[in-house]
């Protein structure tokens, strides 16, 4: 018989592993070459995983929720080859062996997902803890719950619970008959515990729903993006520096070429190319707003890759990444703004796409707000959010003497991290990207 082993795909340099989310295909359903068989979620994205030839589905090797590395096999797929063979009459099998044969393997597949759904399944998601995969796979073969996983004391790195940890928890349990406190290998010399005891955390009073009131649970997607938000107001020191920009330049210019640049390219010239062409220079000039902390080491990125925040129809946000920003010109970067967020509100980036970001840029004036003090995007160490464009009153210098006239205007939001980047590096870097806007040429051309 022969068999295909589909592995989980290689999903970018930074992508380890991936969460199963959803089985398209079931046992014994017909498989066609690229037809997509489950669905996998990383901390970033959602994406499909085709089959990479035709059969039937065979074997499904984990389950909805399971963690999977990348290479590991996650279905085996049996290929239209075992009919050929049979056909030319390499087949000894007689009928009824045939048929016996995959319905014991069915038999013992149906056995192992009725025993994997009676088994409590943890909910790793409600744990401040690390828990490897490997360590969350026998949790849940052996029905450990995430209150008896809690209080294993974790002998590895900062505290984590490793497989033997996990392991002689196990054997005291099964000895005892009743949950018990795993103990630290054994030592020839007395230690302190590996893990320090955690402060007592005053628990929040339970919210009162009242009759009538709407429950909405959060969506995965969601709840990765509020445990990244208070991870990053607790591990970087924002400090916010504030920007009036005279776009009056940019605003005439765009005007005037928005309607042949789309006759021309077949693509929308939008504000969002010409701001990200002045946080790449920027960058360029101030080398050090494009770095990332590692405990006592600072990390100065080769590579200017800018994040652009898209909103999703669901509330949700992703941070797409252009790559090499700043190798790119105004019409290369108008047009992988464009794709980038076409595919983006279509739940169609690859999670390569979504990783690597080296800064990050929001538009919070989309929704008509002036400015904003967005969240650090980490590793990083800056962010910058754009403001509504206005039309405002202003005082203009001219060598005739001052006068007022209506002016487009906008605000730079800079959040950055106050461990690295102080506060004259801060300001200077929006007010590079200020300038650079300001002086903008009303005759370039594209």
């Amino acid at each position: 018989m022969s068999k295909f082993e589909l592995k989980l795909p290689q999903m970018g340099e930074s992508v380890a592993e991936a969460t199963l989310t959803t089985w398209l295909k079931e046992v014994g359903d017909t498989i066609e070459m690229d037809e997509a068989i489950f669905e996998i979620a990383t901390d970033k994205v959602d994406s499909e995983v085709p089959s990479e030839v035709e059969g039937v589905l065979l074997e499904k090797r984990f389950n909805v929720d399971d963690v999977i590395k990348v290479g590991e096999v996650v279905a085996v797929i049996q290929t239209d080859q075992v009919v050929e063979a049979a056909s030319n009459g390499q087949d000894t099998t007689t009928p009824e062996e045939a048929i016996e044969v995959p319905a014991a393997e069915l038999e013992s597949q149906i056995s192992q997902v009725q025993e994997s759904i009676a088994a409590p399944t943890p909910d790793f998601g409600s744990s401040e803890r690390f828990y490897s995969p490997l360590v969350r796979n026998i949790a849940k073969e052996e029905g450990v719950s995430m209150e008896e996983l809690e209080t294993i004391i974790g002998t590895g790195k900062e505290g984590r619970v490793t497989k033997n940890d996990i392991k002689a928890f196990l054997e005291h349990r099964s000895s005892n008959g009743s949950p018990v406190t795993a103990a630290a290998p054994e030592t020839t010399e007395a230690a302190p515990s590996p893990v320090k005891p955690k402060k007592e955390e005053s628990k929040a009073a339970p919210i009162p729903v009242s009759s009538g009131d709407e429950i909405i649970p959060l969506s995965r997607m969601g709840k990765l993006i509020a445990h990244h938000m208070v991870e990053s107001i607790t591990t970087s020191a924002h400090v916010q520096s504030f920007v009036e920009v005279d776009v009056t330049n940019v605003v005439n210019w765009r005007n005037k070429m928005k309607d042949s640049f789309q006759k021309r390219e077949g693509e929308k010239l939008t504000f969002t190319p010409i701001f990200m062409e002045a946080v790449a220079m920027a960058l360029k000039k101030y080398p050090l707003m494009n770095i990332s902390l590692d405990g006592d080491k600072v990390i100065k990125k080769k590579n200017i890759n800018l994040g652009m925040a898209a909103a999703l129809a669901d509330g949700n946000l992703i941070v797409p990444v252009i790559k090499n920003a700043d190798q790119l010109n105004l019409v290369g970067m108008a047009k992988t703004v464009n794709d980038l967020a076409n595919r983006a509100r279509n739940n169609q980036l690859k999670p390569d796409e979504v990783q690597d970001g080296t800064y990050t840029v929001t538009n919070v004036g989309s929704f008509g707000s002036i400015f904003g003090t967005p969240i650090i995007n980490q590793p990083q160490v800056g962010i910058l959010a754009l403001g509504a464009i206005r039309k405002m009153p202003s005082v203009i210098e001219t060598d005739q003497g001052e006068y007022i006239g209506i002016r487009s205007k906008m605000f730079l939001s800079h959040s950055y991290d106050h461990r690295v980047v102080n506060g004259a590096l801060g300001g200077m870097f929006v007010k590079t990207v200020a300038d650079y806007l300001e002086a903008w040429d009303i005759n370039r051309e594209i």
